[in-house]
């Protein structure tokens, strides 16, 4: 396989799937786009690319070899598949890719969340995909973007550093010799529990998003979600959260990154603790907050990336109280059941795994 100018194909049309097809196509790379509803990128087809908008406010234009939403068509013939839709959709991506991936291809979901590797493989598996396909995940989304119109995206910035891991970890040196052709900010993690615990969107959204509901409700999301919305009280809430997550990860004898550290080395934010170290990342001045509840937010990061975090918490002994509680008040305000709905060991396939067997099963062992 020429890995010179991988043949890449990008699985969703939201903020960061145009921006990322549109990025892509600018450095050269033959670029499909896939959005399974046609009338959210009609125009894009019809236009043959995005236009992409820089932090410095130059625009260029990203020419795509492929629009379509035929998924056989779109995955054929393809080396990289990069997945950019919400987590609470990989489950469905999986089953519907299951007949069209060829031996040889490498998919990587941007990102995982919580599990979503582990889920992704599951699925394969029961629908009897016969392709040697490796399945790798971005411990978040390289960039930082925007879709501002129907043929049309933004990038703010991408981050400095990004960690990946595939499933088994014996197969990240070849998933990061492809995705490293893309995106030199990719690096190894240890394995995909490394990935999946180093999970900042679970830390940083659905607490923001809760403990700020009735400023949302009563502003539509007129104020900046990050540099207004953590104040120190809640920035306290968020290092809570946080501290949960590094105990569950602690259990399954991996050394996760405190959210300080996380933005400490993905927007060299500066502060001493996390209220200061939001305050203090340039990137999240001017981001609005959501204009709903109704947001991915809360719909993706709760059942996706909480409830994983602590259901295996449950599962290896770790109690997880004030997420729960999060969880608890998501269900709540959304009137559904997280935690029927969410990720948990038996969905993602380790229900009956120690933790020194789930650690053989995710490093190749």
């Amino acid at each position: 396989m020429d890995t010179s100018k991988p043949r890449i194909l990008v699985i969703g049309a939201g903020h960061g799937g145009k921006a990322m097809a549109a990025d892509l196509a600018i450095k050269g790379f033959p670029v499909r786009l896939y959005n399974r509803t046609y009338s959210r990128i009609e125009m894009i087809a019809l236009r043959g690319g995005i236009d992409l908008e820089f932090e410095d406010g130059h625009s260029e234009f990203g020419p795509l070899e492929m629009v379509t939403s035929d998924l056989g068509m779109a995955v054929e013939g393809v080396n990289l598949i990069m997945v950019v839709v919400p987590a609470s959709a990989h489950a469905d991506i999986a089953a519907q890719c299951a007949p069209f991936l060829e031996s040889g291809q490498v998919i990587i979901l941007n990102p995982g969340r919580t599990g979503g590797a582990l889920e992704f493989r599951r699925v394969l598996a029961e629908k009897g995909c016969r392709a040697s396909v490796v399945v790798a995940e971005a411990q978040t989304f390289v960039l930082s973007s925007r879709s501002t119109g129907p043929a049309e995206a933004r990038l703010f910035r991408s981050k400095i550093t990004v960690p990946l891991a595939a499933l088994p970890s014996t197969d990240t040196p070849r998933t990061l010799e492809l995705a490293r052709l893309a995106y030199p900010q990719f690096i190894p993690a240890r394995n995909v529990l490394e990935t999946s615990l180093d999970n900042m969107g679970a830390v940083m959204h659905p607490s923001l998003m809760i403990l700020n509901a009735g400023r949302i409700e009563a502003t539509r999301g007129e104020f900046q979600f990050y540099i207004d919305g953590a104040t120190p009280s809640v920035a306290t809430v968020l290092e809570q959260v946080d501290a949960e997550r590094v105990a569950v990860a602690r259990a399954l004898q991996v050394r996760a990154r405190s959210a300080l550290e996380w933005l400490r080395a993905a927007y060299a934010s500066v502060g001493d603790d996390l209220f200061h170290a939001i305050q203090g990342t340039p990137t999240y001045r001017g981001v609005a907050a959501p204009r709903s509840l109704t947001h991915r937010y809360l719909f993706e990061d709760v059942p996706m990336s909480l409830v994983p975090i602590a259901t295996i918490g449950a599962h290896y002994g770790v109690d997880t109280p004030t997420i729960r509680a999060v969880i608890h008040l998501a269900c709540v305000l959304h009137r559904k059941d997280y935690f029927a709905l969410g990720r948990t060991p038996a969905r993602l396939g380790i229900e009956n795994m120690s933790v020194e067997q789930l650690t053989r099963y995710v490093e190749g062992r």
